[in-house]
């Protein structure tokens, strides 16, 4: 059985926009909108190059334990506009329960408008898995060793 996720509109938010949505039977991620301040909604908000900015989506979540909310870049928007997320993926724990934005990037070379109820992130839901932590002496060996960054692709 899937996750029930909980949502709470803000007061200001539109709510004639959808909620987050998986937009094919075979999507992973489901779409998140810019849900702007009413002030904003007409001319959007602008994004210049290298800029970074919270966009507001308009709702609160709260996440069943033992999942979280992994908020990823949307591909047209990153590969068409260089739009991104500085933070990718962004992780919303269980036990948050402010309010959700989505922190953008423009990493191309122009300005970019976003503007009301446009799709800017795509979130998954995903069981976490807590681990335990222990001091030892010595690490099982392995036939890749201590090779860092690189040391497995072509040289």
């Amino acid at each position: 059985m899937a996750p029930e996720l909980r949502v709470v509109w803000e007061d200001w938010a539109d709510r004639a926009l959808p909620l987050p949505s998986y937009e094919s039977p075979g999507a992973a991620g489901a779409d998140i909108r810019a849900n702007l301040p009413e002030a904003e909604r007409a001319a959007g908000i602008t994004l210049q190059p290298m800029q970074r900015l919270i966009v507001p989506t308009g709702f609160r979540v709260e996440i069943p334990v033992g999942y979280e909310m992994q908020i990823r870049p949307r591909s047209g928007l990153a590969l068409k506009h260089g739009i991104s997320l500085p933070n990718t993926p962004g992780t919303i724990d269980s036990d948050y329960r402010g309010p959700l934005g989505v922190a953008l990037i423009n990493l191309g070379d122009r300005a970019f408008t976003l503007h009301h109820g446009d799709r800017i992130a795509q979130m998954i839901v995903a069981p976490v898995v807590q681990a335990r932590f222990a001091v030892v002496e010595h690490l099982s060996e392995t036939a890749r060793g201590e090779g860092g960054f690189g040391s497995t692709g072509r040289r």
